[in-house]
């Protein structure tokens, strides 16, 4: 079984509420799932949300969308995360964040039958980015989360699930999906005002036409449209994570 965990939480620092914003009249986080639920590999779908009371609405969400949820710890993700796999057993668990209201289906797909061909441990679009951020997809074995799980220490390792994993080549096989373009300039994932801008512009001009618009049909929109695309520059890339980074030390 391959089961995708997808986080989220109200209490954004940068953006707070985000996930909840609407975006054609429909909150970001169920765009989200609109396209995750395309996928073809992915046999289930946890949203993990933290216990916290402002994720209350999170729950709601879900249990009004017929979406599986569970809340665990606020700020120990990586425990969140492992609990909210545990009662699925799964073989194989798909991490994505839901901060990325663009996520690609078939980008999905594609780093799954490459984790699966290649026999890794751990494999990402996103170890050595070329794809723009808010594509990012991660894929690893449920007996390396719960390794992770048992193990990790480090504040960045315990928010950020996966670093104890690819930090670690020597004990963990690696895959890194690699697009045939570098795209890592590109920014449509959503932390700030500037980002939630752009990402609601684009589904805008594309999903009436095609619900079911991808990443070329988003590149060719800003080929032609260059001040969508310079919507939200300057903002820079997992912010976040190098932040944790700085309480490791």
């Amino acid at each position: 079984m391959i089961l995708a965990i997808l986080q989220a939480r109200v209490s954004s620092t940068r953006l707070p509420g985000k996930v909840m914003k609407t975006i054609l009249g429909v909150p970001m986080l169920l765009r989200q799932i609109e396209r995750i639920k395309r996928s073809q590999l992915i046999n289930g779908l946890v949203i993990a949300t933290s216990k916290d009371d402002s994720d209350n609405i999170i729950e709601k969400l879900s249990r009004e969308n017929g979406i599986a949820c569970y809340r665990g710890s606020l700020d120990d993700v990586l425990d969140r995360f492992y609990k909210a796999s545990f009662a699925y057993h799964p073989d194989h668990v798909v991490r994505l964040t839901g901060d990325c209201p663009l996520i690609d289906p078939q980008v999905i797909d594609e780093v799954i039958t490459y984790y699966l061909q290649g026999r890794y441990d751990y494999a990402s679009n996103a170890l050595n980015p070329t794809y723009p951020d808010g594509l990012d997809v991660e894929i690893f074995s449920f007996a390396c989360l719960q390794l992770a799980w048992q193990e990790a220490k480090l504040p960045s390792q315990r928010e950020h699930v996966t670093p104890f994993l690819h930090q670690q080549p020597e004990r963990f096989k690696l895959g890194s999906y690699k697009n045939s373009k570098d795209l890592s300039d590109l920014r449509w994932t959503v932390d700030e005002s500037a980002d939630f801008a752009l990402v609601s512009r684009i589904y805008e001009l594309l999903y009436p036409q095609n619900p079911f618009f991808n990443t070329e049909d988003i590149l060719r929109l800003l080929d032609e449209n260059i001040d969508i695309s310079s919507m939200n520059m300057g903002i820079k890339r997992n912010e976040g994570y190098q932040k944790s980074l700085r309480l490791d030390i």
